[in-house]
């Protein structure tokens, strides 16, 4: 077997991590958490439970929403001294409805290199087995709290050509499935939930028709809504 290449010093990995289901986790990014000298994480207990089910031992730094800036600065300079940072959000991929975005451009803008370790994703694991069309996508993440400016975002959709993707949480799913129900009343929406894990569930209907399932059962978990395309009319 063919041994892989060492970790380069003074390079950024964003090291997906499971969504739920932790056989998930790829072979490359155990060994990117084993090899690498610092951990910067989301959410530093969840990530040190990870990799303690792994027994994997390392330094870990907080970055997150709102130390961002702060946190970036400091990485950038850890990079410079030739360390070998893992970055992690607490589930998927770094930067995808996570924080990541603001130290990759940072750590590109001052030529250092940075490596993806790719590997789970709700938004890639809900398009495939929704069974809406996956050749064309638009990728929302979650929409602004307020209620005008949701509503704004999605009117600003209705042309669009291929099936939409967003992320919402428990507490707003009914919510959204209102607003859905008023701008997107006939098309076909899936609700994709507890992704990988033991209750995974997924629900195909027309919004009103989920609106009433979810009023009925109060489902929980994180959710990814797929909205299908507009059916033409001849």
């Amino acid at each position: 077997m063919v041994q892989p290449p060492p970790l380069q010093p003074g390079t950024l990995y964003l090291v997906a991590t499971p969504i739920g289901n932790l056989e998930d986790i790829t072979l490359r990014a155990l060994r990117t958490l084993r090899e690498c000298d610092l951990v910067a994480a989301e959410d530093t207990r969840r990530t040190g439970q990870l990799l303690k089910h792994y027994e994997i031992s390392k330094p870990l730094l907080s970055y997150f929403q709102f130390n961002e800036a702060r946190r970036s600065d400091e990485l950038l300079e850890r990079l410079k001294r030739g360390e070998k940072i893992a970055l992690v959000t607490d589930a998927g991929s770094p930067g995808i409805s996570d924080p990541g975005q603001r130290v990759v451009a940072a750590a590109i803008a001052a030529g250092l290199r940075v490596e993806p370790v790719p590997g789970p994703c709700a938004l890639i694991a809900a398009l495939t087995a929704s069974g809406l069309p996956t050749d064309e996508f638009h990728f929302i993440g979650f929409l602004p709290h307020k209620s005008g400016q949701r509503r704004k975002q999605l009117e600003s959709l209705k042309g669009y050509a291929g099936t939409l993707v967003l992320y919402e949480s428990p507490y707003r799913i009914e919510k959204l499935l209102e607003e859905l129900n008023e701008v997107f009343p006939d098309r076909q929406v899936v609700l994709a939930r507890e992704l990988t894990k033991k209750f995974e569930q997924f629900l195909r209907r027309s919004p009103s028709e989920l609106l009433a399932v979810v009023r009925e059962r109060r489902l929980k978990g994180e959710f990814v809504v797929l909205v299908g395309e507009a059916e033409e009319k001849i």
